[in-house]
């Protein structure tokens, strides 16, 4: 069978009738011998929604149905901007997933809000992907339409499950024989079963990570991500607006770049595509023709200075009751029950007195996680800040950038620097 390739389109690209029929055109350009395997995100701003409805119905308040409702309805517009004749069949499987989320904010509150959000979120792509389907086969692209819990295995840690490997590529047979039949799958980003058959999402944003897994689980030649931009940019073009398309990146500085906080790939993308060399094309769905950012084994590229800012950080300062604390036992004791309550750690410094985190502001975890250490240790905490990373600066490019910053905490380690900054704190962008 000819090798085939996977596209990941993201909620951006198919955020109202038009997109859709922009993603069926770029799709349509691929079609040939190559089976595709096209994994989807929910539509624009779905998840947000669903998320509401998640938290209305762990609260109680009462509007998890109308916000449903109003779900429901921008769903249904799009389908009528997309079909003159709208199948009746595809209006059936909306209404069931509708009615199989109502159902679900009928039942009494059972279990975690992990749970719940999960359950409930995850109709999202299921929604998306059977609208893409059916309009793919209404112009004629051909496509079976396959629900992704069905092939993709994970464990019960909800909201960020972990991928089962064995249990996943033994059905990966199954999904071969379907493309090689098909020629094009249409599946959903973000969401895979547990051996309870119940609903788990990857975490945020993580259809990338969805669309990677398959590519290494069926051997693809290529994956490419559709985005809102021209590829990897070394910054954020809202941030630093003088910023230049890299347009070949060799995995390892991918990879350094998803873990400080690029937001273009989903940080667990890029390993399974490692692993097997596949490689990663970043490229944007406003301008389908330009070959975007190749990620991909590179030997010797240079680098011009890449930026990347974490917004959202809290900065945690750990401090002894006594002088015990100069103590290989109490890191490792801090940093277990840190990893118990999945807490994001960006940074650390530590004195022989006081232990010092930057981490992803995560309220209820992070007071859940200060709940079980403030009898042992003096605890201070600061919030809205951002952490800025800058990799391969010269210095005069750093001593322009951060000229007159108010830094509350700095690292520098060969080509990286870390540096802790209030929210607010404006951006000037440097010029080499």
């Amino acid at each position: 069978m000819p090798t085939l390739q996977v596209h990941k389109f993201g909620g951006a690209s198919i955020q109202n009738a038009n997109s859709i029929q922009n993603v069926a055109q770029i799709i349509k350009n691929f079609q040939g011998d190559k089976p595709l395997l096209i994994v989807i995100s929910a539509l624009g701003k779905t998840t947000n929604a669903l998320e509401k409805i998640t938290n209305s119905y762990f609260q109680q308040n009462n509007e998890s149905k109308m916000l449903l409702a109003e779900l429901e309805t921008s769903h249904l517009e799009i389908i009528k901007e997309l079909f003159e004749d709208v199948p009746e069949k595809l209006m059936d499987i909306i209404q069931d997933f509708i009615t199989d989320l109502e159902w679900f904010l009928d039942e009494p509150l059972n279990g975690s809000y992990d749970y719940a959000y999960d359950q409930i979120v995850s109709y999202g792509e299921l929604l998306s992907s059977t609208i893409v389907s059916y309009y793919l086969n209404h112009l004629g692209l051909g496509n079976l339409w396959i629900d992704v819990r069905d092939f993709l295995s994970t464990d019960n840690q909800y909201r960020d499950a972990n991928i089962l490997w064995e249990e996943s590529q033994a059905k990966a047979e199954t999904m071969q024989a379907l493309l090689h039949k098909n020629k094009i799958l249409v599946t959903q980003g973000f969401i895979g079963s547990s051996s309870e058959n119940f609903s788990t999402t990857l975490g945020r944003e993580g259809s990338d990570y969805s669309a990677a897994i398959f590519s290494h689980l069926l051997g693809a030649e290529s994956m490419t991500i559709w985005k809102d931009v021209p590829g990897v940019l070394n910054g954020d073009p809202r941030i630093f607006p003088n910023r230049i398309l890299l347009d070949k990146i060799d995995y390892e500085e991918a990879i350094e770049m998803t873990y400080y906080g690029a937001q273009v790939i989903h940080p667990k993308t890029l390993n399974p595509l490692k692993s097997k060399n596949i490689p990663l094309y970043v490229k944007s769905f406003l301008a389908a023709q330009n070959s975007g950012t190749e990620i991909s084994t590179f030997s010797q590229l240079q680098y011009p200075p890449v930026l990347v800012v974490k917004d959202k950080q809290c900065l945690i300062q750990i401090n002894a009751r006594n002088f015990e604390f100069v103590n290989e036992a109490k890191f490792a004791e801090l940093f277990q029950k840190i990893a118990n309550h999945r807490i994001k750690v960006n940074m650390t410094q530590n004195t022989a007195l006081a232990f010092t985190i930057v981490v992803n502001n995560d309220p209820i975890k992070i007071q859940e996680f200060i709940n079980e250490i403030q009898n042992e240790y003096l605890v201070a905490i600061e919030n809205n800040l951002k952490l800025l990373t800058i990799r391969h600066a010269p210095n005069v490019y750093l001593e322009k950038l951060l000229k007159d910053r108010n830094i509350y905490l700095e690292e520098r380690i060969k080509q990286n620097v870390q540096i802790l900054l209030d929210e607010n704190e404006p951006f000037l962008d440097t010029d080499m």
